[in-house]
């Protein structure tokens, strides 16, 4: 059974049909790129799949909840964390303080436990703590356990959005963009991350426009041209596609008779 089902998807804004009668699926334990030329979609279609918008038609169902029309929380609490393709960071804070608000969900929500500093919220805080170290080292990101948000350097800060996120411990991690604006050397780094995520059983949608990246890790590759699906198959059956190839590279003009 499909993780993620998308049925039906529609979103206009004015008289710009974003996102057109969008159907897919994302199976467990895969990584399911989408891709695209600018302006296909894409950001729409994740702000669709985690509530920031609302679609006018269709459906988003997560592991057989119908999420259609919720809030983003609700998303969240389904199991959907996501990264952003501009960081939403918290620089006021230590990394390791970022990681531990993705902990959020799994903790003693209560007032007065929180304010008395009784035992189980000292005890919740010190194990969101340790966890939170865990996952700063899982994403590489060990040497700065003790650094304040602001002082780390951009690729870092991207690992340290995918660790924020593992914290919440989603069924489905969406990454949007993860590789833009690294060099070569820490895209190699983000990309050896995504395969080990999906390694230990992760499901990951990913939204990149590094090509050699989406190629190397996905599973499917979902491509949208004008908010429609224009082509989905393997990363191999994708990269053969005329129409595709069409959408990134523009068709050649036909010769004056």
């Amino acid at each position: 059974m499909a993780l993620l089902q998308v049925t039906g998807l529609g979103k206009r804004f004015g008289g710009l049909q974003a996102i057109d009668d969008l159907s897919f699926e994302v199976q467990p334990g895969t990584v399911h790129a989408i891709i695209g030329p600018n302006g296909a979609g894409k950001t729409t279609l994740l702000n669709l799949l985690t509530g920031v918008y609302t679609p006018d038609a269709g459906r988003v169902v997560l592991g057989g909840r119908d999420l259609t029309g919720q809030p983003t929380h609700r998303f969240a609490a389904a199991g959907l964390a996501r990264t952003f393709q501009n960081l939403q960071v918290f620089f006021n804070m230590t990394a390791l303080e970022n990681v531990m608000t993705g902990r959020h969900l799994h903790e003693n929500r209560s007032l007065l436990t929180a304010l008395m500093r009784l035992e189980p919220a000292v005890w919740a805080e010190h194990a969101s703590r340790e966890r939170a170290a865990a996952l700063m080292q899982r994403v590489g990101l060990a040497p700065w356990l003790g650094a304040r948000a602001d002082a780390m350097p951009y690729g870092a800060l991207k690992r340290l959005e995918i660790a924020r996120a593992l914290a919440t411990e989603p069924k489905l991690l969406l990454l949007d963009e993860p590789a833009a604006g690294l060099n070569p050397t820490e895209a190699h780094e983000i990309d050896a991350l995504i395969r080990g995520l999906a390694a230990e059983g992760m499901t990951v949608l990913l939204v990149e426009h590094n090509m050699a990246l989406v190629m190397e890790v996905s599973d499917r590759v979902l491509v949208l041209d004008r908010g429609a699906k224009l082509a989905e198959g393997t990363p191999a059956e994708v990269s053969r596609d005329p129409l595709v190839i069409e959408a990134y590279l523009g068709a050649e003009e036909p010769a004056d008779a």
